[in-house]
């Protein structure tokens, strides 16, 4: 076999694998919709196995939770833009220290200084779409290479973009299945969660943060503001582009 038909054979395999896992999200996003988180994440795990992992923007815990009582060691991967709060690189470290999984951490090609020479300083407030792009999409998509499936903490009542995110779909632009146990949940449901398990959330929750991003682009919320307003204030950007 020639290496051209080789890369051909490579190619034609992995377009039927995609097809057979779209076709599973798609079936399962329809049989588990009214499942509980637990039982998303343990199919996720018994279908999967170490070809799925969890990815955390360490707001708080509670998939990466869930997760590690389906798969005990579960890869939790974190995006480490170089922007984060103190907070939320201490809220990483103290997962990785106290939970059963395995915490990957995902850094860009460049390091900030090395953005700002070749693109300008404060990247982020002249075209927060590159710098997302730079900083986030392109390592998660090189990270997400080995796997099969991930897990998101998405929730429907976020934002009106969330609305109808599925427990079980599938990630077309990674041809990934995507797995959001907690979308159907509320803010109390993840309060409740968090309180009976003690499950570690980022201390910025407490200080008038509703969703917690990169340092320059996130501030607190205003009393009647959904938990999506502090991010991009004032810009019509409210995804960062990994969830589309």
């Amino acid at each position: 076999m020639t290496a051209v038909q080789a890369d051909a054979e490579d190619t034609e395999h992995g377009t039927g694998r995609d097809a057979e896992l779209k076709a599973l999200a798609e079936r399962t996003g329809r049989d588990l919709e009214d499942a509980s988180a637990s039982e998303i994440l343990r199919w996720a795990a018994d279908t999967f196995g170490g070809k799925f992992c969890v990815t955390s923007s360490m707001e708080d815990a509670v998939v990466a939770h869930l997760a590690s009582r389906a798969l005990p060691g579960v890869d939790v991967v974190f995006l480490d833009t170089g922007y984060h709060f103190p907070e939320t690189i201490g809220t990483r470290d103290a997962v990785e220290a106290v939970m059963d999984v395995n915490v990957i951490t995902l850094t860009p090609r460049q390091s900030v200084a090395e953005q700002d020479a070749q693109y300008g300083p404060r990247l982020h407030d002249r075209d927060p779409d590159l710098c997302c792009a730079l900083r986030k999409v392109k390592p998660l998509e090189e990270g997400l290479a080995s796997y099969e499936a991930w897990a998101t903490g998405l929730r429907r009542d976020e934002s009106p973009t969330r609305a109808n995110t599925p427990v079980v779909g599938w990630d077309e632009k990674r041809r990934k299945v995507k797995i959001s146990p907690i979308a159907r949940w509320s803010q109390e449901d993840v309060a409740a969660y968090v309180a009976e398990h003690g499950v570690l959330t980022n201390p910025l929750l407490m200080d008038g943060y509703a969703s917690v991003g990169c340092a320059p682009c996130t501030r607190r919320v205003l009393e009647g503001e959904d938990a999506r307003a502090g991010r991009w204030a004032g810009r019509s950007k409210t995804e960062c582009g990994l969830h589309g």
